[in-house]
């Protein structure tokens, strides 16, 4: 059985898509972001830099002691590997994977999400910096589609590559991106999109929310100007 510490982000929707794709059962543990369970000791011991989604394999592979595993993209390599799916096992197809997986999670995550909290959550609006995002933002958009002009998907098959760039692009909305100005992303985001797990992992948990913004003055408290804890 896998528990999931999980809220319904893009970083959470990677997770219960992939999840959902594997037929895995999954225990969902809600780490309430607004009111600071990121900070709770235990969660902390499992993802040490206070963030979701964080998992705890208590089946492993290798017949051994539950496993914990933190950070979106390490979650979805140790899924798709102990089952087999999603991530190739030869070595050319599998960096093929690989490679498009950090990009995401070192280029299309962050400047999309940079992009949405200068254009939506900043509390007062900075014209560099929702330029800067929203084009780096754009720059990412135009990497994808150049790269899906002749192919399916990101890499090869259907794989933990899309997954993950897709759940940025369910989002685009708030990074000022048109799909409709990268026709062969968008086909491919529409390709993903009527796949049934895809359907069904994004919206897991959105009941969490109870309908309220994502941004309340009390969450912007809890999540805005972080800094070190004391070791």
């Amino acid at each position: 059985m896998i528990n999931l510490y999980y809220w319904p982000t893009p970083n959470g929707w990677k997770i219960t898509i992939l999840l959902h794709e594997l037929g895995q059962d999954y225990v969902l543990i809600p780490v309430n972001l607004r009111t600071g369970a990121q900070f709770d000791p235990d969660f902390l011991a499992i993802s040490p830099n206070n963030r979701i989604p964080a998992i705890v394999d208590h089946d492993p592979a290798d017949g051994g002691p539950p496993i914990s595993v933190f950070e979106s993209g390490a979650i979805m390599m140790y899924l798709a590997e102990k089952h087999g799916r999603f991530w190739p096992r030869d070595v050319r197809g599998r960096y093929e994977v690989s490679q498009w997986l950090m990009w995401q999670m070192a280029g299309l995550g962050p400047m999309a999400a940079q992009a949405h909290h200068f254009r939506d959550y900043a509390p007062a609006p900075i014209a560099y910096a929702i330029d800067r995002y929203t084009d780096e933002a754009n720059r990412l958009y135009g990497v994808m589609n150049i790269r899906l002009k002749d192919r399916e998907f990101l890499a090869g098959d259907y794989s933990i590559a899309d997954m993950a760039c897709w759940v940025w692009v369910r989002t685009r909305k708030g990074q000022g991106q048109d799909l409709d100005d990268f026709p062969h992303l968008k086909r491919w985001y529409e390709t993903v999109a009527a796949r049934p797990a895809a359907h069904t992992g994004s919206r897991v948990g959105v009941d969490l929310l109870g309908g309220q913004p994502t941004m309340t003055e009390d969450a912007r408290k809890v999540l805005l100007g972080q800094r070190a804890r004391p070791a």
